[in-house]
């Protein structure tokens, strides 16, 4: 297909200019700059602080330390090399938390606040349409203005996917960016059939598991190319929703608005987990689940509000997300106001049994939105039993941890296999949230 022919196709399609924004191997990176050494030239893993028969697992590496020792993100404490040179260091979250926030400082001097949205605590998104033009002659040369501010103030080293739409700037940064010189790399619609398109191991591109990448293969698609020119009625009969999500990615065609994403209608209460290793059995992701839906129902009783609705996000293992396709599900379900622990925790397990497909998870997330303040009270005609005596005892129970700490009074469950609320007593993210030197 030419350029002319691709410009037609894309002609109703919205241009804009989005910086996909990677903070080079950050928890690693940060671990080096604290240490007076270079992030690109150091050996330093950070491991996560397991205490099984597997060991730590490498939360992140340094890019030496991969290209030397052939350290990965899956890599055991037990499998790696015995050598001098590298260096393995405990995670320190709250430290690593205070830099992402330091970092995206520097984005604001770019862009407002409503055109960045932090992806994770690695990636940030800036829309740089109506920006880039403030600060320099093109996209490129912001985008090196900003590795160099993040250079010289954190130390750290900055890689920058550009591009048309959001989805064109991730895969500019992952396909090309992560692997130039500059750590920089821009993908236009007119691109697409010559950067996108050759590609075979359908695996390397964002999204696309072992397992989905199989299911391609067997029906004749056996690259992008092949993908983008697949019946997408055919697509979506055949994998629903990710059918069509497919075909768009291989048109590089993403229509999501960034300000959207950030508009926050009503305040809402979270917290997420990474686990200690890989949960397989149901009975020990649900004490786990329960855990956390205890601990957010907690947050939302401090503030007086009751939620309506309820989110759980199941995040999958390494070997899951090859085989699943995917990374996970996120779901949101609406209730009848509340905050009392055993309700929620009943929804969040409800949600769990009726989307988890058996796989292994590393991850979850839970939370509360759609708050009112707990004074009001929606009364049921055909349920007139009220809840009031069981929330005095959760406020007593919530009193005592206030006062004596979150381990100070317990639930049974939290001791029974699979459970990590004690051990995750003084933990951020799951890991160690201290800001010194182990």
């Amino acid at each position: 297909m030419s350029v002319e022919q691709l410009q037609s196709v894309y002609e109703k399609e919205a241009r804009r200019i989005f910086f996909l924004i990677d903070s080079k191997s950050f928890y690693a990176s940060v671990e080096c700059v604290q240490r007076g050494l270079n992030p690109l030239t150091a050996e330093l893993v950070v491991l996560s602080e397991q205490r099984n028969t597997n060991g730590g697992l490498v939360l992140a590496a340094s890019p030496m330390a991969k290209k030397h020792l052939g350290i990965s993100n899956v890599t055991r404490k037990r499998e790696l090399h015995n050598t001098s040179s590298l260096m393995m260091v405990n995670p320190r979250m709250n430290l690593y938390i205070e830099k992402n926030l330091a970092l995206n400082e520097i984005f604001l001097e770019f862009v407002d606040q409503d055109h960045v949205l932090p992806y994770s605590i690695d990636e940030s998104i800036l829309d740089m349409t109506s920006f880039w033009h403030l600060f320099g002659r093109s996209p490129e040369e912001v985008a090196l203005k900003i590795q160099k501010e993040a250079r010289a103030r954190m130390g750290l080293y900055l890689t920058v996917g550009i591009g048309d739409s959001p989805v064109l700037a991730k895969l500019a940064l992952d396909i090309e960016a992560k692997h130039a010189k500059d750590l920089k790399g821009t993908w236009h619609y007119e691109d697409v059939a010559e950067k996108l398109w050759p590609i075979t191991n359908l695996t390397d591109v964002w999204s696309i598991g072992k397992r989905t990448a199989k299911k391609l293969n067997n029906w004749g698609i056996n690259s992008m190319g092949d993908l983008a020119s697949y019946d997408p009625y055919a697509l979506r009969e055949k994998m629903g929703l990710l059918g069509e999500q497919l075909y768009a990615l291989a048109w590089g065609i993403d229509r999501s608005e960034l300000t959207e994403k950030l508009t926050v209608k009503n305040k809402s209460y979270s917290n997420s987990q990474v686990l200690p290793r890989d949960y397989r059995k149901q009975e020990e992701i649900e004490v786990v689940l329960s855990e956390l839906a205890d601990q957010v129902a907690a947050r939302i009783r401090h503030h007086k509000k009751q939620a309506r609705l309820v989110t759980l996000g199941i995040g999958y293992s390494y070997s899951a997300i090859e085989e699943e396709g995917t990374h996970g599900f996120h779901q949101t379900v609406r209730i009848e106001p509340s905050n009392h622990s055993n309700v929620l925790i009943k929804t969040v397990l409800s949600i769990f049994r009726k989307n988890w497909p058996g796989a292994s998870i590393r991850n979850i997330y839970v939370a509360y939105g759609d708050l009112i303040d707990d004074n009001q009270e929606q009364i049921d005609l055909f349920n007139p039993t009220t809840e009031e005596a069981p929330n005095h005892v959760e406020q007593l129970l919530d009193q005592l941890r206030d006062r004596f700490g979150n381990t100070a009074i317990m639930r049974a469950i939290s001791y029974e296999k699979g459970g990590t609320a004690l051990e995750r007593g003084n933990l951020v993210g799951g890991h160690n949230g201290g800001n010194s030197y182990e």
